[in-house]
């Protein structure tokens, strides 16, 4: 027989490789696509979130975790809070600052001339202390605070005119006057501490009160600046007469108020030990006016 039969024609071969070739994609099952129909028996694998299927899974979740967050802000603020109210009475100092333009134009003019001044005890309203703006008698931080910032403006004015002025140098004439005037707050605690006197001034009261001396700085400062050596001495000492009068007249009622409910012996005592240590105060307010303001006037 001719071997032809046998053989496989070529184009027969081409043709079965290219079947083959065609069907061979049906050999292995297609599960990437996600858009075709799912076999039968088949299961779709789930992907993303696994509480995408439970919407009510992950909600109570995050309230609750929002929840325990704004509490745990809540009671560090209020934490926060007491302890700044401890060392800094924040709702206090409102009261220290509600004043107005006539209460400084009064009180200014009560720290020069107290000499006609016959009422100084403050005023109450159901036992609280009205506001500065309508007792002049009350004491105030506005005018001991500008006036502190302006006895350094001044100072720095005076250092220039003695060409001395440099920043550090207003620096060091800064610190060292608020320095001295938390020294004197500190040294009035510990007398009032071992004097043993009860009273109802604070803190924020004496630093009100230590702070009234710097308008009395500035005038002789300026005084001097403008008419010389000699009109600084007699404003100066002008102002120190007005600040000791003041200081004795104001701290004689906070300080003698407690003595009323005592024994005649021991108010007798105590008595005269407040007396001193008011006058003490007081003196020491001309003092500190000097000490602070006789460099810079040349």
């Amino acid at each position: 027989m001719d071997q032809s039969v046998f053989r496989q024609h070529p184009n027969i071969r081409a043709r079965n490789s290219s079947m083959e070739a065609s069907d061979g994609s049906q050999l292995f099952e297609d599960t990437s696509g996600a858009g075709h129909g799912s076999r039968p028996g088949h299961k779709h694998q789930q992907t993303g979130d696994p509480a995408a299927g439970f919407p009510g899974l992950s909600d109570p979740m995050s309230n609750l975790a929002m929840a325990y967050g704004s509490s745990l802000a809540t009671q560090g603020k209020e934490l926060m809070d007491k302890n700044l109210d401890r060392f800094i009475p924040i709702s206090k100092l409102k009261y220290y600052f509600a004043v107005d333009t006539v209460y400084v134009g009064k009180k200014l003019g009560l720290l020069i001339f107290p000499y006609m001044h016959e009422n100084w005890e403050v005023s109450y309203q159901q036992d609280i202390p009205v506001a500065p703006r309508f007792d002049v008698n009350a004491p105030d931080l506005y005018i001991p605070t500008m006036g502190f910032i302006t006895y350094i403006l001044v100072a720095g004015l005076a250092l220039g005119t003695q060409n001395k002025f440099s920043p550090e140098l207003l620096g060091v004439q800064a610190s060292s006057a608020f320095v001295w005037l938390i020294m004197e707050v500190l040294a009035i605690l510990l007398s009032l501490y071992l004097v043993t006197v009860n009273t109802d001034l604070t803190t924020i009261d004496l630093l009100a009160f230590a702070g009234y001396k710097y308008v009395g700085m500035i005038i002789g400062v300026i005084s001097g600046l403008m008419f010389g050596r000699p009109a600084y001495y007699l404003s100066l000492l002008w102002c120190c007469a007005a600040i000791f009068v003041f200081t004795i007249r104001t701290l004689r009622l906070k300080l003698l108020s407690e003595a009323a409910a005592e024994g005649r012996l021991v108010r007798g005592a105590r008595n005269q030990l407040r007396m001193y240590l008011t006058m003490a105060i007081a003196a020491a307010q001309p003092v500190f006016m000097y000490w602070l303001t006789y460099h810079l006037v040349r």
